[in-house]
């Protein structure tokens, strides 16, 4: 296998973090997204859809969402499981991942994308040239504001994201409220619950 990516960048980042906590070591080579390597004709022959990560299995098939990569490298790798172990864990897990990137991720995105002159014309990532939509950037903050206090009413009644375990959930929310950075948006003080919950989630990942 080899996977290219590029270590800087929020989604590449969700998924080192999940190699990091189970221990998987892949050869791995930088796209620099900066120097716009992932629109290279060398790399669209590896990824047609100019996205970083990609894995490439043995057998040549190509995997660029990281949800996917995740769930093959944890049917590879089970110890110490990401994913869930019940099948309404596993259920559980998966909503909440798709939660948190429609509903945080994508918003912080739209904010930097349609916002920031680097990247005009490059409203969306892939192939496609697209434009800016300025008021994509106040919408994503709106969302951003409402999602928040959510996820802090919901935390106040559970240990982790997805429940009692720590999971991709929980990497998924620690990447996002740094991708927050980004754009100068943070963590509110009146979420006591996001604040400690955050706590909790960096120990757990950096003691698997």
């Amino acid at each position: 296998m080899k996977l290219y990516t590029y270590d800087p960048a929020p989604n590449p980042k969700r998924l080192a973090l999940f190699m990091q906590y189970k221990g998987i070591e892949i050869d791995t080579q930088q796209i620099d997204m900066l120097k716009g390597e992932q629109l290279s004709d060398e790399y669209r022959a590896i990824n047609p859809a100019c996205t970083v990560p990609a894995l490439v299995l043995d057998d040549g098939s190509v995997l660029h969402a990281v949800i996917g990569i995740c769930t093959y490298l944890e049917a590879l790798h089970p110890e110490k499981p990401l994913l869930g172990d019940s099948a309404l864990e596993k259920a559980l897990v998966i909503s909440w991942n798709h939660h948190l990137f429609t509903g945080l991720f994508m918003a912080i995105a739209n904010v930097l994308r349609n916002g920031g002159k680097s990247f005009a014309n490059r409203a969306l990532p892939g192939p496609l040239d697209t434009p800016q939509i300025p008021e994509l950037v106040d919408r994503g903050r709106l969302q951003i504001s409402a999602i928040l206090p959510q996820l802090d009413a919901h935390l106040a009644n559970h240990s982790f994201v997805a429940g009692d375990n720590f999971s991709f959930a929980d990497i998924d929310l620690l990447v996002a409220t740094e991708f927050m950075g980004w754009v100068k948006e943070s963590i509110p003080e009146t979420c006591t619950n996001l604040l400690a919950w955050q706590q909790r989630a960096t120990q757990a990942l950096q003691n698997p």
